[in-house]
């Protein structure tokens, strides 16, 4: 894990679901993430507020909440090409896509030519719920279950602090996705869906975010992409100069590789890894 200078430069970073307005949201990490890298393009990919929750229970405004939105006006002064791409949580914006705001461009999916030549489609996810939940019981059952899970996480991060200060923050549901056969088979359906999304539109790349899973894989010549989530973990992906995609994770002052750059042309440094920071 390599410690990040200031003037680590990305061509585009996408980041997808803060939650702001939860109890669950890290701004602080986000905020902390944006400062330490440069980018051409930042992609705001959906739920970047939690409208939903801020409706529905009370909630506070706090000072890293509102720094993090100075911070991405400073980006926009600095020359970065800012998109938000609403969510399923926010997606009372999707009425105004088209426009722009404060310099931040809205879409309700954007495509993108990455360095190599290939076209990426990026989009919320939320497209793809009635594929991997057909009926609505089943879907506010899954939502009921997440935020159960949720509440649990909250109480095991406030005995971690009380043990020690051990890091549990998204702890429990990271469990669930990665050991669980069921909410591995949710995650499952979910990626195959964007991809067969990305077979009838025509794109190289899908990237994606929505179910707080941060991956990069390839299928039939697709390359799936989800960027993860700044609840359950703080995740982001990546594309460098030369169009190479990466998922890397920020723990507060640095960043780590979660998966290797993907090469998926035979290049003669196919075998060596990328250096991140």
């Amino acid at each position: 894990m390599d410690y990040v200078s200031p003037s680590r430069h990305y061509r585009t970073v996408i980041v997808s679901d803060v939650h702001l307005g939860t109890p669950d949201a890290r701004p602080e990490r986000l905020l902390g993430f944006l400062g330490a890298i440069r980018c051409e393009t930042l992609i705001l990919n959906g739920d970047l507020l939690d409208v939903w929750q801020m409706q529905r229970r009370r909630w506070r405004w706090s000072p890293a909440k509102s720094d993090l939105f100075r911070q991405l006006g400073r980006l926009v002064e600095a020359g970065t090409r800012v998109v938000y791409v609403p969510g399923n949580h926010d997606d009372c914006f999707r009425a105004m896509v088209g426009q722009a705001f404060a310099g931040v461009s809205l879409h309700r999916e954007l495509r993108l030519s990455l360095a190599d030549g290939r076209e990426a489609l990026v989009l919320h996810g939320d497209e793809f719920d009635a594929d991997i939940a057909p009926s609505l019981p089943a879907r506010w059952l899954g939502d009921i279950g997440y935020e159960c899970l949720l509440r649990l996480d909250r109480l095991g991060r406030r005995l971690g602090r009380r043990l020690g200060g051990r890091e549990w923050h998204g702890a429990l549901l990271r469990a669930v996705k990665t050991r669980i056969p069921g909410a591995m088979a949710h995650v499952t359906r979910f990626e195959e869906a964007a991809l067969a999304h990305a077979r009838r539109r025509g794109v190289d790349v899908i990237v994606c975010g929505h179910i707080h899973h941060a991956n990069l894989r390839q299928a039939d010549g697709i390359t799936y992409a989800n960027s993860g989530d700044w609840v359950e973990g703080c995740s982001a992906l990546v594309e460098d100069a030369r169009g190479r995609l990466g998922v890397i994770e920020w723990d507060g002052v640095r960043v780590s590789e979660v998966d290797a750059f993907v090469r998926e042309f035979d290049e003669p440094e196919s075998e060596e890894s990328m250096a991140v920071g």
